[in-house]
């Protein structure tokens, strides 16, 4: 879980959807977003995506449109 005083630190914190893409292999399952290392005091709520199950192994985050893509 991001540290809830994520506020105080900015400067060391990536603001959400700080990569328009992640690549991620089936060792980073189960996959959700925002991911961690995000701020905590900027990020949407998470949610965890389903992209074992995408015939092609793309799926984007219905919050901030990053899109995950699965490489294996």
């Amino acid at each position: 879980m991001p540290n809830p005083r994520t506020g105080d630190h900015p400067d060391q914190y990536q603001p959400p959807n700080a990569q328009n893409r992640v690549e991620l292999s089936r060792s980073d399952l189960p996959l959700h977003c925002p991911q961690p290392g995000a701020a905590l005091w900027a990020s949407h709520p998470r949610v965890f995506i389903p992209i074992e199950d995408a015939p092609d192994g793309r799926m984007l985050c219905p919050y901030c449109s990053t899109e995950y893509v699965l490489k294996d």
